[in-house]
């Protein structure tokens, strides 16, 4: 049984498709989604996708509650489903039964991006010295990292100006979004700025889950480099803040569809210990759904 699922947020830019899995009159899974022509997507305002599974579920009623989605998307004329998992560390639990559904089904890996993260719970030791050295001067330079309920400070003097001047960018949410998220998950979002006397000079904006807390925005001035603004704001995140959280994650650094990587960029993120985790894309065909009717002997 399914309902499509309204969500609210992107309804201006996705016609929303996302489905709710029923087994036994209860919600088993969810899929967000959004449907274009005769093909639904894990929902392309979201960063990851992918189904969303129940604790307690077990590889039969994942099989049956996929094989399902895939029998109904087919009878709606929808030739293909574009699914995005969720990485490997943000489970909660073991829950590997789509990659083996993917492999039955001979779904086709499209694309593949690394994200940098970090196990808190056996943390490389930084040996970069350039960390070291930025560390030192935001002490020398008495650098204050403070935790603030509000965006716009960070958002209108160093978040948009930085992304225009250096991509011809904008953030991929606008200030009312992000302060709207954050009234809706106020303890999910929060925003760490750095403050040299009173004035904004670096943030990062962290959104959580119960395993991982990832840098959704990562933006300084152009006095970075001089003041160590970002070594001292990932040090304290890091080492104090979210030292008992799982994992860190600083999120990916692949252009080009994944086929590419930004050296640079991902290089920074790998001198504060961090390492790479893949996250995965793939296209299914539903006429292929057949495929799943032999997997239990």
């Amino acid at each position: 049984m399914f309902h499509r699922d309204f969500m609210d947020y992107h309804h201006d830019r996705f016609e929303d498709f996302s489905l709710m899995v029923y087994k036994d009159e209860s919600l088993f899974a969810l899929l967000p989604a959004n449907r274009k022509l005769t093909t639904l997507y894990s929902h392309q305002g979201l960063s990851y996708g992918g189904l969303l599974l129940k604790d307690d579920a077990d590889f039969n009623s994942v099989l049956e509650g996929f094989k399902s989605v895939l029998q109904f998307l087919k009878t709606l004329s929808i030739e293909e489903l574009q699914l995005k998992l969720v990485p490997k560390h943000y489970h909660q639990l073991p829950s590997d039964e789509m990659d083996y559904l993917l492999f039955i089904l001979k779904a086709e890996l499209v694309r593949r991006d690394i994200t940098s993260t970090i196990d808190c719970s056996n943390r490389q030791k930084i040996t970069s010295s350039n960390r070291k050295r930025g560390l030192k001067k935001a002490i020398k330079n008495e650098l204050k990292v403070k935790e603030v309920n509000g965006f716009a400070e960070f958002w209108n003097h160093i978040l948009i100006p930085n992304l225009k001047a250096k991509h011809n960018t904008k953030p991929v949410h606008t200030l009312e979004e992000i302060e709207l998220l954050k009234a809706k998950f106020p303890k999910q979002i929060r925003q760490f700025n750095v403050y040299k006397n009173n004035d904004v000079v670096a943030g990062v904006t962290i959104f959580e889950t119960k395993t991982v807390a990832h840098a959704q925005y990562i933006s300084a001035n152009e006095q970075k480099q001089e003041l160590g603004s970002l070594d001292i704001l990932f040090d304290q995140l890091i080492n104090t803040t979210y030292k008992n959280k799982r994992y860190f994650d600083f999120g990916i650094s692949n252009e080009n569809q994944g086929k590419q990587i930004n050296k640079g960029l991902l290089s920074w993120k790998e001198s504060f210990g961090a390492q790479a985790m893949v996250h995965d894309h793939y296209t299914i065909k539903t006429k292929d759904v057949e495929r799943l009717d032999a997997v239990l002997i």
